[in-house]
């Protein structure tokens, strides 16, 4: 059974992030729930879907790192009015992210970047993902120093900290949870922009 909420979180500033368990199929209701949420947060309607872009991030030689590029191929499959970095075939990485940035401030005007990415947590968060407005912050969980991407962005729970270290739950991540958050960001994704194919 899958659950949405949300929580308002404190830091530098009050931002809302909105959870989703993705742990099986989560219900359409949720799905749509949060889609509704996402297209609240989103720029009024002057910015086309156009000038959105789908940044997901991660690498397919490892389970644990694949949820970016897995997002987006399917989101690519879907045919959606945005532009998709980062697919299994071309993924957008620690290597190669600056020159991607690079590429798309080239391309678009001013872009609304959603950022997608795997994510450590806790182990109760597992199999969750959460959309938070603001910058994504790549290759934290293995103390990588990356720009911050996006305007907005999904993270998904593939692991929980332990005392192994950080790189091993690359290895030790299942690949049915990585499905299962993928498919359910994207059925999020294509719930909020799929009208504009009509």
């Amino acid at each position: 059974m899958s659950s949405f909420f949300y929580k308002d979180q404190k830091l530098k500033q009050e931002k809302t992030s909105y959870y989703l368990d993705a742990n099986g199929k989560p219900e359409e209701k949720h799905i749509e729930l949060l889609a509704g949420k996402i297209k609240e947060c989103l720029p009024p309607s002057s910015v086309t879907k156009e000038d959105v872009v789908i940044l997901c991030i991660g690498s397919d030689r490892y389970v644990g790192d694949a949820l970016g590029p897995l997002v987006g191929t399917m989101l690519e499959e879907k045919n959606l009015p945005l532009s998709v970095y980062g697919t299994l075939e071309e993924p957008v990485h620690a290597f190669n992210l600056n020159i991607i940035l690079k590429k798309i401030d080239k391309k678009k005007r001013k872009p609304v970047i959603i950022g997608i990415d795997a994510s450590l947590g806790g182990r109760e968060q597992v199999g969750h993902i959460m959309f938070k407005n603001g910058p994504l912050i790549p290759g934290t969980a293995l103390k990588k120093m990356l720009p911050e991407v996006g305007d907005y962005h999904f993270v998904g729970f593939v692991n929980y900290v332990d005392p192994l270290p950080e790189s091993q739950f690359l290895n030790d991540t299942r690949l049915y949870t990585v499905m299962n958050l993928a498919n359910a960001i994207t059925d999020v994704i294509t719930e909020v922009f799929e009208e504009e194919k009509n």
